[in-house]
This record gives C-alpha cells, sequence and structure tokens, in this order.
C-alpha cells in the first residue's frame, strides 16, 4: 500500500486548518515533516495531490478524491480503536437483546434510552423470536440476552434465568366465524375442525416448540403478531394472542374471544442469558431489569 493512515491524518489536517504551517501546529508537528510527508506521499503515488499558486496550496481534484475516500477509513480506524478498547475494557461491542415476539419491541425502549443515555458505545441489536427460538437463540449465540423466553429451559447448561411474569393468551375467532357461535364451551375435537393461524417456532438447532395446536388441525403459518391477529380479524382461522394486541380487537368488535372446553394456562416467561459471557453492557441491562418501572412497561397485559 503507498498510503498510510498518518499521511491520510495530514492531508485531512491540511484541508481542514487550511494550510501546512496550520496543520503542523494542530498535529504537533513541525512543516518541514509535513512538507516532507505530503512530498513522499505525491512521489510514491506518481501524481501532485495539491496546486500551488505561489504561496497558496490547496488539494486538486486527485488529492480532494483521496482525501474523501481516506475519511472513511480514518473514521473506521477510529472506530476500531475504540471497539478494542471497549473490550479491553469490559464493555462489549454489541449486545444483541432477543425479544419473544408475544411482547412488543418498543416496550424496550425506554431501557434502551437509559443505556444510551449512560454514555457507553456499545452497539445494541434488537430482534425478534417465536416459541423455542428464545432459548435457541442463546443456545446458538444469536443472543447474549433474552426477553421473554416462555416455557421450561431447556436441557443446556450455562444458561441463567430470572421470571418476568406469565402471558396469558386469549382465543378468538372473527364474528362470522363459525366457532364464534358457539354457546357452549368448544371442545378440542370441535378446534381441530378448523383452521389455526401460527407463527413459526424461530429455532435453528433446538426441536422446535408448538403450542395449542391440535393433532391434525390445518394451519396457515404467518410472519408476526401483527399478521396473525390481521389473519384472525379476515376470518382465515383461529388462534391465541396476547391481551395487549387482543383486547383492541375485541373492543373494536373485530374479534371475539372463544370459550374452551379446556383453558390453556398462562405461560411462564423469562429473563434468559448466557452466564458464562457477562459483559459490563450485559451487566446493566441484568441490573436495570431489576427495577420495577422497566419490569412493569415490558410486561404490561401480558
Amino acid at each position: 500500500m503507498k498510503i498510510t493512515l498518518d499521511q491520510l491524518r495530514i492531508l485531512d489536517a491540511i484541508e481542514h486548518h487550511g494550510s501546512f504551517s496550520a496543520a503542523a501546529g494542530a498535529l504537533h508537528r513541525v512543516p518541514s515533516a509535513i512538507s516532507h510527508a505530503i512530498g513522499k506521499l505525491e512521489n510514491d503515488l506518481g501524481f501532485p495531490l495539491f496546486e500551488r499558486e505561489g504561496r497558496k496550496t490547496q488539494l486538486n481534484a486527485a488529492g480532494r478524491s483521496l482525501l474523501e475516500d481516506g475519511r472513511h477509513l480514518l473514521r473506521a480506524a477510529h472506530e476500531m480503536e475504540r471497539r478494542a478498547q471497549r473490550i479491553a475494557t469490559g464493555w462489549e461491542a454489541e449486545l444483541r437483546i432477543a425479544v419473544d415476539m408475544l411482547i412488543p419491541a418498543e416496550r424496550l425502549y425506554p431501557l434502551l434510552a437509559d443505556f444510551l443515555a449512560a454514555g457507553q458505545a456499545t452497539q445494541v441489536r434488537l430482534s425478534y423470536e417465536v416459541l423455542g427460538g428464545t432459548w435457541d437463540a442463546l443456545a446458538t449465540g444469536r443472543a447474549d440476552l433474552v426477553i421473554g423466553a416462555p416455557g421450561d429451559l431447556p436441557p443446556r447448561g450455562g444458561i441463567a434465568t430470572r421470571p418476568l411474569g406469565h402471558i396469558r393468551l386469549l382465543p378468538l375467532a372473527a364474528p362470522d366465524h363459525p366457532l364464534a357461535g358457539w354457546t357452549r364451551p368448544i371442545p378440542d375435537e370441535e378446534l381441530r375442525r378448523h383452521r389455526a393461524i401460527a407463527i413459526a417456532d424461530t429455532s435453528q438447532e433446538l426441536h422446535a416448540r408448538t403450542v395449542w395446536l391440535q393433532e391434525g388441525q390445518p394451519v396457515l403459518r404467518v410472519p408476526d403478531m401483527r399478521a396473525k391477529a390481521a389473519a384472525q380479524v379476515a376470518g382465515l382461522g383461529i388462534g391465541h394472542l396476547p391481551r395487549w394486541l387482543a383486547e383492541p380487537e375485541i373492543a373494536a368488535g373485530r374479534l371475539v374471544e372463544l370459550k374452551l372446553a379446556e383453558p390453556r394456562p398462562a405461560t411462564p416467561c423469562h429473563i434468559a442469558w448466557k452466564s458464562r459471557r457477562q459483559g459490563l453492557a450485559l451487566d446493566w441491562f441484568l441490573r436495570a431489569l431489576e427495577e420495577p418501572r422497566h419490569l412493569a412497561a415490558i410486561s404490561r397485559g401480558l
């Protein structure tokens, strides 16, 4: 490579401060060192970078193009140094948080606002998982922290958990669905005759889970929770929805709650993390998730 980061810094300083001598002062060097560095760079490249008219010197088109591209490298190098420093001090370069799709991601925004206000530069990545996908995300390294992991802990070591609460899902159908007219509790054998709307488990390695689907029941699988609600409103099938999503649809008359002969119990859900990979950012979130205001915001209406 014919150009170094130091030479790019010198070019940037000359452009920013307007002259070789001003750049030398900003970089705490003598003007002759700046002139020598630029002369060597032009010689190595084989073309001039500056237009010189008397005492006035400014970047030519080639020099300006080189500097514009070089600034991307300077920023990347600066970020690389910052990332290494964060890792050396215990702060993760990135923290990946997986949220069960039953919990709206926007409920985490006050928590994220507190973290960002603390001034740490750890990057945070949010993703949705479904059913066993939250546990699978931890097991396969897709997530460092999961919020709302449902059901039982998988038989794998190295995962720590904390209860978040219970999620109660309501069985619902459109008002003109055949099951909406039942006045008595609906038995499982009748449910089996009607199409269910479901979201596929996102597990990649762990055994995929299914809940509240009858053996042999026809299923329409949709990509996310809001699509599930919309499909049920459209009369495409029946299914369970969390209260925060179900209650507005019931109030608007677009869905009705079904009375089942065998009601499904509330599902326990958890905060979970890899206990052997705890950095300072993860530790910050685990402490913050003990605060009642954050727990209340996340679990509201579940």
